[in-house]
């Protein structure tokens, strides 16, 4: 089982401390990659490691944090609150929480939120995976095959195989830059796409990218391959993935 990756928002050093050493101990199900003492910090924090769990134990007087948390382009985190407060777990489940650990925490209260999280993690991307194959399927079925499915937790999005200028590796997400400059990012892998883009037209030419030879402007072999794409952008081609590149771009010639 992978880790679920979190980030800790404490102004409290006693949480933070208890949430390491619970880490220690269980490092099979959960890996603490950041740690924030506010929610600015926080907010960046977020946006570069891009976790999958926040662990937040910080009194919020308003809804900024959240209204934040729904402009990210990726995967809203899940969420996690921690207070002293019992009355703050009703602003915590109305902005859909996975739990509320009442402070004092224990390790006990910290692994059944963990496997909240896990489950709730499993069950959406059950869900979704299969909505998106469903479609998939239907698209090869109907041979049209002129659109990808591309799936978030939060939404499912129909994409024209044609607007796909490039689809880049984000570490565990795959971002698709579109010919209109739109930017989307799908929580699936690059290699899944691999298997499901047009392979007539789609080519991975490095372990980050596959480009879409519709919108290949240019291709230099000085220094090695680069592919330069119709939004003026620069991928190098990978030498092991030469070869094969050279027999793709002789198949359309």
């Amino acid at each position: 089982m992978t880790p679920i990756n979190a980030i800790i928002i404490s102004e409290e050093q006693e949480t933070s401390q208890i949430l390491k050493k619970f880490e220690e101990e269980n490092a099979m199900i959960i890996e603490i990659i950041g740690n924030a003492d506010s929610i600015k910090d926080g907010m960046i924090l977020i946006k570069e490691k891009k976790p999958d769990l926040i662990l937040l134990d910080i009194y919020l007087t308003d809804n900024l944090f959240f209204e934040m948390l729904e402009q990210l382009e990726f995967c809203i985190p899940k969420l996690v609150f921690i207070s002293a407060k019992k009355d703050y777990a009703v602003k915590a489940f109305k902005h859909d929480a996975v739990d509320f650990l009442l402070k004092p925490i224990d390790f006990n209260s910290i692994i059944v939120a963990i496997y909240k999280v896990i489950k709730r993690r499993e069950m959406e991307r059950s869900y979704q995976h299969q909505k998106i194959n469903n479609i998939n399927i239907s698209n090869t079925i109907n041979q049209k095959n002129d659109y990808v499915a591309v799936a978030s937790l939060e939404k499912i999005e129909l994409i024209p195989m044609a607007e796909i200028t490039f689809c880049k590796a984000d570490g565990k997400y795959t971002v698709f830059i579109l010919s209109s400059g739109a930017k989307i990012m799908s929580s699936r892998n690059l290699g899944e796409y691999s298997a499901i883009l047009d392979n007539s037209y789609f080519f991975r030419i490095h372990h980050s990218y596959i480009i879409n030879l519709r919108h290949i402007a240019k291709i230099s072999k000085k220094d090695g391959y680069f592919c330069e794409l119709s939004n003026g952008v620069i991928l190098p081609v990978a030498k092991r993935r030469q070869d094969d590149f050279n027999k793709f771009i002789k198949l359309k010639d």
